[in-house]
Formats: structure tokens, sequence, C-alpha cells
């Protein structure tokens, strides 16, 4: 069939997230300071708002104020749909 899966996916769901872990609070732990932290997430704040607005308008045709509106509307849909699911998870679970 396939090639097999190796490395991190071969791992087991709560081994990953161990593993994922570790990672995250090592590398976090060489950061000391809210300037630090703020640039060494600028690159994906970054790209992430590009997202945004690639989704938003993605023939390039809103001048740049409707297409800030736009976005914030698709935030502001997507944490609430994130809420919703969450509120939904909550429910089942009590």
């Amino acid at each position: 069939m396939g090639r097999e899966t190796q490395g991190f996916a071969a791992l087991p769901p709560s081994q990953r997230q161990l593993t994922a872990s570790l990672g995250s609070l090592t590398r976090w732990s060489r950061v000391n300071t809210q300037e630090d932290r703020t640039a060494a997430l600028a690159p994906a704040r970054a790209a992430r708002q590009r997202q945004w607005e690639r989704q938003a308008d993605p023939d390039g045709a809103l001048s740049p104020a409707e297409l800030a509106a736009a976005v914030d509307r698709l935030k502001k849909a997507h944490y609430r749909r994130m809420a919703l699911a969450s509120a939904k998870k909550r429910r089942r679970a009590a």
C-alpha cells in the first residue's frame, strides 16, 4: 500500500500532545520579555492576517477600509463558531 507513517505522526495522540507540549514549554522558556514574545509571534500574526485578507477579498477588489471591515466580520464569525462548538461540547459533557 502506501508509505508507513513514521516519526511524530506515528505516535499515539496522547504522546503527540505530550511531545508538542514539551517542545512548546522548552521554546517559550527562552523568551523572557513581552517584547520578545511579541517579536517571536509577529511572523505568525502577519501570516494569519494575510490569510484573513485573502479569504475576505480573494480578488483584491476591496478598498483598505472595506477589507478591514470584512476581515473583522470574518474574525467575529470564526470566534463565535468556536464559542458555539465549545458550548455544545460542554453541554454534551454535562
